[in-house]
């Protein structure tokens, strides 16, 4: 049997957790998939699995050989990708990740965009407030929002946006204005878990960047949720202007704390650790980063 073509067998079953479904996937089946498996299993003279009438799981050794061949098939995907001079002509599927605000305005119009121009590719984007694991969800790539505490991440600036701290003028009517960071533990801070770190402002001081410990009536993983809740008089918020900036002109919200201005907030793309990226993820990165920054640096649509 070939190799390669069992050790691609070997993933699909492991990820679908059974010899039916990996064999469903593949449409083949069931008993050639047990036997790709098996061939495997010889050749490595080791079980991948632990087999039960009920269950099927990845041995200690299957869960470290899941990650080679994973790697070795996504190489030879890569050079095949090469030599066919797919770099110029994009095709498959490119699956990508993103927070839900940026998701489904800028990151949805760029991905438009770039569909218009590779009529032969297709994208998966997933909305969700954390890239979550990117090599066992088959994400290709991850947008992230804010500082890259994982050093394990290879990941790459895409654009940053400035972050402005607002309130509703009923807000700032009836429980004052702040005039120092200081000022907001007498405030009430809607948070964004999105951003981290979640519930600590940074501010520029005179002697470099301070951070200040906020609470407040209510948080989300969404930054709409406090946005509109900023909206009604319920605290301040701490948002990039390209969520922000048409309710500052608009005067639903008013900035506050500008001469202490926040560092800007990164956006980078982040993907898995590989010596070579695809050609469909290098490109669109590319793309992503050019058509991405003129637009984050200012208010979005309204």
């Amino acid at each position: 049997m070939d190799k390669l073509t069992s050790m691609n067998v070997f993933v699909r079953v492991a990820k679908a957790g059974s010899f039916a479904g990996g064999a469903r996937d593949l449409d083949i089946s069931r008993a050639m998939a047990t036997k790709h498996i098996i061939h495997l299993e010889g050749c490595l003279g080791t079980r991948l699995f632990n087999r039960t009438t009920r269950s099927l799981s990845l041995t200690e050794v299957g869960a470290a050989y899941l990650d080679r061949c994973q790697q070795v098939l996504l190489d030879v995907e890569e050079m095949e990708a090469a030599i066919t001079h797919l770099q110029t002509e994009l095709r498959g599927v490119l699956k990508i990740s993103a927070p839900p605000v940026i998701g489904a305005t800028h990151i949805s119009q760029a991905v438009s965009e770039f569909l218009k121009l590779h009529q032969d590719l297709n994208v998966e984007l997933i909305l969700q407030s954390s890239p979550g694991d990117l090599i066992d969800d088959g994400i290709d790539l991850a947008i992230y929002l804010g500082p890259l505490d994982d050093t394990s991440m290879f990941a790459r600036k895409l654009a940053s946006s400035s972050l402005m701290v607002c309130g509703s003028p009923d807000y700032f009517a009836k429980q004052g204005t702040p005039e120092t960071p200081e000022d907001l533990v007498r405030h009430s801070c809607l948070v964004n878990w999105a951003i981290p770190p979640k519930n600590k402002w940074p501010f520029k001081t005179e002697t470099g960047y301070k951070t200040i410990p906020v609470t407040g009536r209510m948080q989300a993983n969404v930054a709409d949720a406090i946005r509109i809740a900023a909206i009604n008089g319920l605290g301040l918020i701490m948002l990039p202007i390209y969520i922000v900036g048409r309710d500052i002109e608009k005067g639903r919200l008013v900035p506050v704390l500008e001469q202490y201005s926040p560092p800007p907030l990164e956006v980078h793309a982040v993907y898995p650790h590989r010596k070579y990226l695809s050609a469909k993820v290098r490109q669109f990165m590319d793309f992503l980063q050019a058509w991405l920054e003129p637009r984050v640096s200012k208010p979005g649509p309204e």
